[in-house]
């Protein structure tokens, strides 16, 4: 694969599967549809980072699809909010991975986290929960969940 393709491959996945589940939410939900990024999404869009254009790009693109789909969903009563998670303890590591590795790398990104922990599934329902149900006047934003990471 050349480097065209390889960037064209590393953008698809976030963008068209953000964009194919926020028009299919929002054909049957007419109230709030949320999406979101993942694994450090807010730092790679926010952050230069080496050796991750490709992967920042995508991420930025989802961001930029929140917007224009906060737009373009509201005449219907739909809005549209991103929540970006930061290092979150999923398990995910663990089944992808050997348990140590799994382990040094949980415990280097607890190092890097302002907060020196990684976050959790629970907080980022929370997150989620929060603008379904709460900020309801809240249209297009981009909630951060990630220890300070893209902040601090």
């Amino acid at each position: 694969m050349n480097a065209e393709g390889a960037v064209s491959a590393a953008l698809r996945p976030g963008q068209a599967g953000t964009g194919r589940r926020a028009r299919a939410f929002s054909a049957q939900v007419r109230k709030v549809a949320a999406t979101g990024s993942w694994s450090s999404a807010r730092v790679a869009n926010v952050l230069g980072l080496p050796m991750l254009s490709a992967y920042a790009a995508s991420k930025a693109a989802v961001r930029s699809m929140v917007r224009s789909l906060a737009r373009e969903l509201l005449p219907r009563g739909i809005r549209v909010n991103a929540v970006s998670p930061g290092p979150i303890d999923s398990g995910i590591l663990e089944k992808s991975m050997p348990k140590e590795a799994a382990e040094q790398t949980k415990a280097q990104m607890a190092a890097e986290s302002p907060m020196r922990r990684l976050g959790t599934t629970g907080e980022i329902a929370k997150a989620v929960a929060f603008p379904l149900f709460d900020a309801t006047y809240t249209n297009g934003a981009e909630l951060a969940v990630d220890g300070g990471g893209s902040q601090l």
